[in-house]
């Protein structure tokens, strides 16, 4: 979407979007914090009322309980006389006779369902009470309060009990106690004859939904004003993110275009662009990655070149091998032919002899230096092969066409490009000059070592030479081995004498 604006608009417009995300954010966290408190107080308080309610219900209940109490003592005692002066009354007639004799002071005006007579003067604390006096079956023998109730089944299952009703959608409690009397002296115990039933008003058992306390009022307030004033800071955000945005960012956009402008040289075939590295951050590191990739580019293009060159040599050097192969190599054999076959024609011990003989001696010398020459001129596939296949390879060509033994022993690891070609060419140059001057009948070569320490030693039968008139013969190649040596740090030891043999050691 926004692609077709600059850098620097959208860097404006990522600090406007990151800084009201973290305004978002922070609101988000603070009203986490802030709701379940508010709820956790609007939860407290709901339990509270609903402990209330219960313990409201529960002291209706006892209340029940107590009275329920109280009116089946009062009935069981008045009972338990009439039945000592009237035993032959039954245990409803007894019940009825004793529910008429109730303190009415204490609980109110009754309603009687006997015809009995019923006393006034209700007690003003028990007006929203109802009580009542009922057979064990649960028929109402007298009744007194705001109405006549209604007895629970499970009160009529024996023993007392207490309980929680609906009358009228309000919520009662009640309580039930049985009525027992004394029975005559010639029947042991106590029996029940009815049942003492007192209810009374209750608050609703469920709980409703409260309104918020005026204690959560001012966390309530806290969080509108939490939300306003993060509104306020994200509308005055949009402006000042915006010109921070911008004027934060020129430098930065400075940096990298100039490191486009290098790039698009670079690009148009300039290897020597560089670009000045500007900072220690993340655009100066890319600087410097830029300066190096050139640099590495360069130099990777200077060493396609050389190795283009590398080739055009060696195909030079095979195109002049071929070459003399093809003419002076044949006629050298030609002319030792003819001198071997005008030695063998001249008479013995002549001077003419003498001289043909020499010169059949000279001719074939030439030929062996000229096929030594041969074989420095032949290319070797040290790129495909490797050094070790390389030099066994050189070796046995070496052997092969000069018809020397060669014992070779070669140990190499992880040896690095540079040292694989020097000591390429100096076991080549070592040999070469062995096959030359020394006229050996064994040779010896012995490489090993890894990385960037390589030690060869070559070492053959020959004639040998004298050390100290090293300097007055030509071509023994001794200049050139140490030249390719001393460059890489080695050294060149050259043990030898007259008729003794050499042997050259290099130490990489």
């Amino acid at each position: 979407m926004f692609s077709r604006f600059g850098l620097r608009f959208r860097m404006a417009a990522s600090y406007v979007a990151v800084s009201a995300a973290a305004v978002l954010i922070v609101e988000g966290i603070l009203l986490a914090i802030a709701v379940p408190q508010i709820e956790s107080a609007r939860h407290s308080a709901q339990t509270a009322e609903q402990q209330a309610k219960r313990a409201e219900t529960s002291q209706a209940q006892a209340k029940a309980r107590v009275a329920a109490i109280g009116i089946a003592s009062t009935v069981g005692s008045s009972a338990s006389f009439l039945a000592t002066g009237q035993p032959e009354l039954s245990d409803g007639r007894l019940l009825a006779k004793a529910a008429k004799k109730l303190d009415t002071s204490l609980i109110g005006s009754p309603n009687t369902t006997d015809g009995g007579e019923a006393s006034t003067g209700p007690n003003p604390d028990t007006t929203e009470a109802t009580m009542a006096v009922a057979t064990v079956g649960g028929d109402i023998v007298l009744a007194m309060g705001i109405s006549t109730p209604t007895i629970p089944a499970e009160a009529l299952s024996g023993g007392a009990r207490i309980g929680l009703k609906t009358v009228d959608g309000r919520t009662r409690a009640w309580a039930v106690q049985p009525i027992a009397i004394t029975n005559a002296s010639d029947e042991p115990g106590a029996r029940t004859i009815g049942l003492a039933y007192e209810e009374l008003p209750s608050p609703p058992a469920d709980t409703a939904t409260t309104p918020i306390s005026n204690s959560q009022r001012p966390m309530t307030e806290s969080v509108t004003g939490l939300i306003t004033a993060g509104a306020l800071i994200l509308v005055l955000l949009v402006p000042v993110g915006a010109l921070f945005g911008l004027f934060s960012t020129g430098r930065l956009i400075q940096r990298i275009r100039r490191l486009a402008l290098g790039t698009e040289a670079m690009a148009d075939g300039d290897l020597r662009s560089r670009i000045p590295i500007s900072g220690g951050d993340e655009v100066g590191q890319l600087e410097h990655a830029f300066n190096t990739m050139a640099e590495r580019l360069e130099q990777a293009i200077t060493a396609e070149r050389d190795a283009a060159g590398s080739a055009a040599r060696r195909a030079e050097r095979t195109r002049i091998a071929r070459e003399l192969h093809d003419s002076i190599s044949q006629d050298l054999f030609s002319a030792s032919l003819v001198a071997g076959g005008l030695r063998k024609a001249l008479p013995s011990e002549t001077l003419l002899w003498r001289q043909a003989g020499s010169m059949e001696v000279t001719l074939e010398r030439t030929r062996r230096e000229m096929r030594a020459m041969l074989m420095e001129l032949r290319p070797v596939a040290l790129e495909d092969a490797g050094l070790a296949a390389a030099l066994e390879e050189m070796c046995r060509a070496y052997e092969a066409r000069l018809g020397i033994p060669i014992t070779a022993r070669i140990e190499l690891t992880d040896v690095i490009p540079a040292v694989e070609h020097a000591v390429l060419r100096v076991v080549q140059e070592a040999l070469g000059n062995a096959v030359r001057h020394g006229n050996p009948t064994t040779i010896e070569v012995e490489v090993t070592g890894a990385g960037e320490k390589v030690t060869l030693t070559i070492r053959d039968d020959g004639t040998g030479f004298d050390l100290e008139r090293v300097a007055e013969r030509r071509g023994m190649g001794l200049d050139l081995i140490r030249e390719r040596v001393e460059e890489l740090g080695g050294t060149v030891h050259v043990v030898t004498a007259p008729q003794q043999g050499t042997t050259v050691r290099v130490m990489l």
